[in-house]
């Protein structure tokens, strides 16, 4: 285990790294103080993903980076340069102002500056990044190819971000382009096969910018993005962990992590 001040790394011995970037809450105090009440708790978190992801994880073999830090401090899963991911949609940022209600984060005059915007990219985004590249760097040297699994969570219903309720599973390759066809197909058959919970493959969620940048199917990387509903798996009002629903989500999710592998 590789414990850094603002992230973990498991590292594995299968070509395949789990990234949790939104699974941190820590929010510092220097940052907190200037908050509204509301936006300190980090509502926004993908709140249990590593609970889902890392006994599966384990039972494989595979690597898992995942944060300390909450989204709200920075999304390390926008491009540094902020440049939108889904342009003409309404979205958070690199370093947000607005949570997901569309309200405001900050205190009135307490939002941050471009000097803190940069401080916090060279303090938590860079550092995560060369994480996850050298992990992936590693895994390509030793296996020849690595997958790339982004693990995220939302809850079931955001009128900021997309209309009427989420489907329970969202698949995203950057529609295709991140990794192979025969993978995609794979991973959909996966959610096919099964008819508990809706899905959506490169819907709303196509994969935010980890997929995108770092999925590279010709030099040996697929990148893949899962969003689910929350409500699946916890309680939305409480953020609590329900352990009668969450098994049968890792069960799925553990197929599907298990078809990288093949």
């Amino acid at each position: 285990m590789l414990r850094m001040s603002n992230f973990t790394l498991q590292r594995g011995h299968v070509p395949l790294l789990i990234s949790l970037p939104h699974d941190g809450s820590f929010i510092p105090d220097d940052i907190i103080v200037r908050m509204h009440p509301t936006a300190r708790r980090s509502p926004d978190t993908d709140w249990h993903v590593g609970r889902l992801y890392e006994p599966l994880a384990q039972a494989l073999g595979a690597s898992v980076l995942k944060p300390l830090a909450s989204r709200y401090v920075i999304d390390l899963n926008r491009p540094a340069d902020g440049h939108a991911l889904y342009p003409g949609q309404r979205e958070t940022g690199l370093v947000s102002t607005i949570g997901f209600d569309g309200e405001p984060l900050y205190l009135d005059g307490c939002e941050p500056d471009s000097v803190e915007v940069q401080q916090r990219i060279n303090e938590f985004w860079q550092p995560y990044h060369q994480a996850l590249a050298h992990e992936l760097a590693r895994l390509c040297a030793e296996h020849g190819r690595a997958v790339l699994w982004e693990g995220h969570s939302i809850r079931s219903q955001v009128p900021l971000l997309f209309e009427g309720r989420l489907p329970d599973f969202n698949l995203g390759t950057a529609t295709g382009a991140s990794c192979g066809s025969a993978l995609q197909a794979q991973l959909q058959t996966c959610l096919e096969s099964q008819s508990r919970y809706s899905f959506a493959v490169n819907g709303r969620f196509k994969g935010g910018y980890i997929t995108r940048h770092y999925g590279d199917p010709d030099a040996g990387v697929q990148a893949v993005q899962l969003e689910l509903a929350q409500l699946n798996y916890m309680d939305e009002a409480s953020f609590e962990y329900d352990d009668g629903k969450a098994p049968a989500v890792q069960e799925l999710i553990g197929r599907m992590l298990q078809a990288c592998l093949k």
